[in-house]
């Protein structure tokens, strides 16, 4: 499902220049729930934004869905990221203006074949799905930090993408809920074989996916 080949990743000043990533070569195949662990400045969320797209390697190939990506016009990125690809964050990145609802709607606002009414439907069934269809209505700011990143999974899965790639999803959770929201991924991993990527401190949460690679300085130690 996600093939990198031979990725590094490269950011260069006037004076400085900082190896992010270094000849990285992972597959991760369809239907894998798939942990990244090392310290911080390791390229964790590096290596995690180049597999969503959100930022391209200095060199190396990148293949997701059979497809290399590397020649993508920035619109084609838009579109496959789109269509292809589901977010979430420690951060959970809910606008807090618009409804719990109107929230998960978000990313398909962006598919014109897809109505209002359609729309409405997703939304609801992805917030059925994380056990959060009576809080629909309902404000990020009156939802406690488990609910908002509940919330989040469901507009990460909203359009049905292959892969989801979770950047520390559990990291501003107390344990209870981590392991609530661990569940849910896991569930989705298994019931509808999407593939899940993620980057975490947790050696525990890490111990429930179904493998674990480890960075160190930018390079896979294991």
């Amino acid at each position: 499902m996600i093939k990198l080949d031979n990725i590094s990743k490269i950011y260069k000043t006037k004076t400085i220049e900082t190896t992010a990533l270094n000849e990285i070569d992972l597959h991760v195949p369809k239907g894998e729930f798939l942990s990244i662990m090392g310290p911080s400045g390791c390229g964790k969320s590096t290596l995690l934004n180049i597999m969503g797209l959100l930022d391209l390697p200095s060199t190396g190939n990148i293949l997701v869905d059979g497809q290399s990506l590397t020649k993508f016009s920035g619109k084609q990125l838009a579109k496959f990221r789109n269509e292809k690809l589901g977010f979430i964050f420690q951060s959970f990145h809910l606008i807090p203006d618009l409804s719990v609802i109107d929230n998960v709607e978000l990313p398909l606002l962006y598919r014109s074949n897809i109505s209002g009414k359609e729309r409405r439907e997703l939304a609801a069934a992805a917030l059925e799905s994380v056990g959060l269809a009576n809080r629909k209505s309902h404000f990020p700011n009156q939802l406690s930090g488990g609910q908002k990143q509940r919330v989040a999974i469901a507009r990460a899965i909203v359009g049905k993408p292959d892969i989801i790639l979770a950047d520390e999803p559990t990291g501003n959770l107390d344990s209870v809920m981590g392991d609530e929201v661990m569940d849910i991924l896991i569930r989705l991993n298994k019931e509808s074989k999407t593939t899940i990527v993620m980057v975490t401190h947790d050696e525990r949460m890490a111990k429930k996916t179904d493998r674990l690679v480890r960075l160190y300085d930018g390079t896979q130690v294991a």
